[in-house]
């Protein structure tokens, strides 16, 4: 069988240390399986819709992508072409989107905090109405998070109604949801790694300085941690729900000991977690994906 050879796609805009470390990593391990990868951000226009309407792309000399970005309408017409992404648009597409994940995940009995989404919103003026309801089904302090967005940033933390409605009166026009607090989880939660819809290893997240996030981007820090089998459960069946090759699912701890859906990333880093726990998170996902791209 001749060699394989894929194409690693970034951002053509921002690619973050942690995405180019996971870059090197996921080169580094196809490697030693023997697959040649080349790597190319989106402003090589990639793929594009030709007057016909066909869908052009330069993508013969490839068997695989990887894809480490979250261009949705790139990463679709990809796939349109035929070509094998890792992860899917759709799976991208459900997890980039905070609510669409919750969406997603409803009626499966995943145990996760009570949300409301924020009524879209292209007036420039906010619904009391709307924050009176909001203030009426949630205890403070709440949680208000930007559907759009990572490491912690754009998760804020609500004390009463005052601050609710100043929260509002900044993101009204911004897609957001409203959620519970999981005060038994506060400062800490666990990132799981999901390859091929099996768990692979875990680290816990504490926060250092007593903010409710427990993002390592925010300083928090991890460490390893074994995991009872009610959470690995989970973890696997949020993975096949959402159609995921590869994840890091965040897991809070309820009151009662029992897991509970905070966050799901179809592109998580690996640095953190690598260093914490000393596992080859990269090789894993190599490969699966060689696994996959070779039946």
């Amino acid at each position: 069988m001749p060699n394989k050879r894929g194409l690693i796609i970034v951002n053509a805009y921002t690619v973050f240390p942690s995405v180019t470390h996971m870059v090197k990593r996921m080169k580094d391990e196809f490697s030693f399986l023997g697959i040649n990868v080349d790597v190319k951000g989106n402003e090589n226009i990639l793929s594009y819709i030709e007057g016909d309407g066909s869908i052009k792309a330069n993508l013969s000399e490839y068997d695989f992508v990887l894809f480490l970005d979250k261009d949705i309408h790139v990463s679709h017409l990809l796939e349109k072409t035929g070509i094998r992404i890792f992860n899917s648009p759709k799976a991208i597409e459900l997890c980039d989107d905070k609510m669409m994940t919750y969406i997603a995940l409803s009626n499966h009995h995943i145990k996760m905090p009570k949300t409301i989404p924020g009524p879209l919103n292209y007036s420039g003026k906010d619904n009391p109405v709307f924050i009176e309801n909001v203030s009426k089904r949630f205890d403070f302090p709440m949680v208000c998070k930007e559907c759009y967005g990572s490491m912690g940033k754009g998760v804020y933390l609500i004390n009463s109604k005052e601050e609710l409605l100043a929260i509002e009166k900044k993101l009204y026009t911004e897609p957001r949801l409203y959620q519970e607090l999981i005060k038994s989880s506060w400062g800490f939660d666990y990132r799981m790694i999901v390859i091929g819809g099996k768990f692979r290893v875990a680290m816990k997240r504490c926060s250092l300085n007593g903010d409710f996030r427990s993002n390592i981007a925010l300083g928090g820090e991890g460490n390893k941690v074994e995991m009872k089998q009610d959470f690995i459960d989970m973890a696997e069946k949020v993975s096949s729900i959402l159609g995921l090759d590869y994840c890091g699912i965040d897991l809070l701890e309820g009151e009662n000991g029992e897991p509970v859906l905070c966050e799901v990333n179809s592109n998580a880093f690996i640095q953190g977690i690598e260093s914490v726990t000393g596992y080859n998170v990269a090789k894993d996902y190599a490969e699966y994906i060689k696994s996959v791209i070779e039946k």
